[in-house]
């Protein structure tokens, strides 16, 4: 009789401990599917920050007139970005007075200058990050 109760006990217990690991995966594997959701264009909207018109120079006698949008991970980094347009703008006109209007050629030469600028902004920021940058108008002249 005492060893029907024990292992009565034994498949009870090891049914409740399987039981709690299905639980406990299925409950990771729904947070993992949630986090990896991609954004919304609101939720993108929110984290980004408008560069206004910047009007400088290029390297040699031509002048570049643009402007970017600048997608962050979050709101918060958003307003960090924001307190920090200054900073933006100077990286921004450095950045314009090294390049030429020949380094706007193409898909690739405005995807370099973008990447460049979120290569330069990312380290100064302290909530979150610089996912994108996007030109969203520019003239040369």
């Amino acid at each position: 009789m005492k060893n029907k109760a024990l292992t009565i006990v034994l498949i009870i217990v090891i049914t409740l401990t399987l039981v709690g690991i299905i639980g406990l995966i299925l409950t990771l594997q729904l947070k993992g599917d949630s986090a990896s959701k991609e954004p919304t264009i609101d939720d993108i909207l929110e984290a980004s920050v408008d560069v206004p018109e910047i009007m400088t120079n290029l390297s040699g006698r031509q002048f570049i007139r643009i402007s970017l949008k600048i997608q962050t991970t979050d709101k918060k980094a958003a307003a960090e970005l924001a307190k920090r347009d200054f900073q933006v703008q100077n990286i921004v006109i450095q950045e314009l007075s090294e390049m030429t209007s020949k380094d706007f050629d193409g898909k690739t030469g405005k995807q370099a200058f973008e990447d460049s600028i979120k290569s330069q902004l990312n380290p100064l920021m302290q909530e979150g990050e610089i996912e994108k940058v996007y030109i969203v108008s520019y003239i040369i002249q």
